[in-house]
């Protein structure tokens, strides 16, 4: 259990507040490559940290992030025309390059000067692994960009996709990084979806009495979850929690590796990314099909929207028969809809002053004391961590060690050091 005052402290992120100020010291991921796909394309919204922007792709590829309002009458410019070097409102005319410095207003002589005064917050932006990511903080802080291993890898190894989840992030980072729901709410899509069924690894997650080791790295958590294996061994699975937002998943012998980012766009809205990759191998055509409709830990979408097809409005696509049937423990289908349907139950902000923890929980608690610390520490001038290299490059991974072994701690962190083309440990 937490304090309201504490509760308040981790889930409020818009400009100015403590979790703000930590997370805008971070590259973050703000839009898909494909939604800006070319020159002079439309513009797209963008919220970001309860901050309304607009994005946008230059004539000469330039991209743009800038506040999403016109400094003359406030009209949003994604009614902007997109042409010739940059954004024009299509009010008056005032037109915007991709640093948000106005560059015409029309009614007024070049020779005033008044241009040069007009200028829109524009945040920065790189371009890399499918991503367009964004740095909201302060410019002398500015971090190298970001190097997960799914940003190395070719695109023909990675998919990525994202989703607007109606829920405050931290409910829905928390959930990411709670192993031991998957033995209940997802056993019924281990059984059956294409990317999880038939594997050990998937047998073993079934076991609902997991134990739990974790240890700090040095961009967040190590968390291992332990469920009993075959006689005399015992099946782990580490996840990796990155600062601020970040997940990895552990793989199922074979298949290819998943991550998660739980984006704010507000205090009662997140934007959950989930990227899957293989580090030596191209995504196979069943791999991107079955991902593409909705699968593995990706979900389907209203066309044309990152709102989910089973969304709260229709409750989820709900299927009490399933449900009886243990089709879908929770009578619901998909891993990723299952996670968020829960969560979106817990109000916008979940009241964590109610809650009753168990032994299961503390990778939760200790990743509320880590981003609790980390912004304390900003406030006292240290650097937050998880911004080298070093804290992003590392995997998650599954393995098998007799009973009793003494050797966990030593193993999972041997196994969850990224060397890039080489194989990862996995079962």
């Amino acid at each position: 259990m937490i304090s309201e005052e504490q509760n308040e402290y981790l889930c409020r992120t818009g400009p100015g507040t403590p979790m703000g100020n930590l997370f805008r010291r971070y590259w973050i991921p703000a839009l898909l490559s494909e939604e800006l796909p070319a020159p002079d394309c439309p513009p797209v919204r963008v919220q970001l940290l309860s901050e309304r922007l607009i994005a946008f792709r230059d004539t000469d590829g330039k991209i743009g992030l800038m506040d999403e309002f016109c400094a003359h009458r406030g009209v949003s410019l994604w009614f902007g025309r997109n042409e010739e070097g940059g954004l024009r409102c299509p009010y008056h005319g005032w037109k915007y390059d991709v640093t948000g410095q106005c560059v015409e207003v029309p009614s007024e002589p070049v020779s005033s000067g008044f241009c040069q005064k007009i200028r829109l917050k524009a945040y920065p932006c790189v371009e890399t692994g499918g991503v367009i990511w964004t740095y909201m903080g302060p410019s002398e802080h500015k971090p190298a960009p970001p190097t997960f291993e799914w940003v190395h890898v070719r695109p023909e190894q990675r998919y990525l996709s994202k989703r607007w989840q109606e829920s405050n992030y931290l409910q829905a980072m928390e959930g990411g990084i709670d192993s031991s729901h998957v033995s209940f709410l997802h056993s019924g899509d281990l059984n059956r979806d294409p990317l999880h069924k038939g594997t050990d690894g998937a047998k073993y997650a079934r076991s609902t009495s997991t134990t739990f080791d974790i240890h700090e790295s040095g961009g967040g958590l190590l968390i291992g979850a332990r469920r009993q294996a075959d006689p005399g061994y015992h099946y782990w699975r580490i996840t990796q929690w990155m600062l601020p937002w970040y997940t990895l998943i552990p793989p199922y012998k074979g298949n290819a590796l998943n991550g998660h980012a739980w984006v704010p766009m507000d205090d009662n809205n997140c934007m959950a990314w989930t990227m899957t990759f293989h580090p030596t191998r191209d995504l196979t055509e069943a791999e991107l099909a079955t991902m593409k409709a909705g699968g593995g830990v990706h979900c389907e979408l209203i066309p044309g929207t990152f709102r989910p097809l089973a969304n709260k409005d229709n409750d989820y696509l709900m299927d009490r028969e399933a449900q009886r049937r243990k089709i879908h423990y929770s009578g619901i289908k998909g891993i990723s809809i299952q996670d968020s349907s829960l969560q979106e139950s817990m109000g916008f902000i979940a009241d964590r002053t109610k809650e009753n923890l168990v032994s299961t929980d503390n990778a939760i608690i200790m990743a509320r004391m880590r981003l609790r610390k980390a912004a304390k520490a900003l406030e006292a001038g240290k650097v937050p961590p998880g911004l080298d290299a070093a804290a992003q490059e590392v995997r998650s991974a599954s393995f098998i060690l007799p009973e009793n072994s003494p050797e966990f701690k030593e193993t999972a962190f041997a196994a969850s050091q990224m060397k890039i083309g080489e194989p990862f440990v996995a079962v």
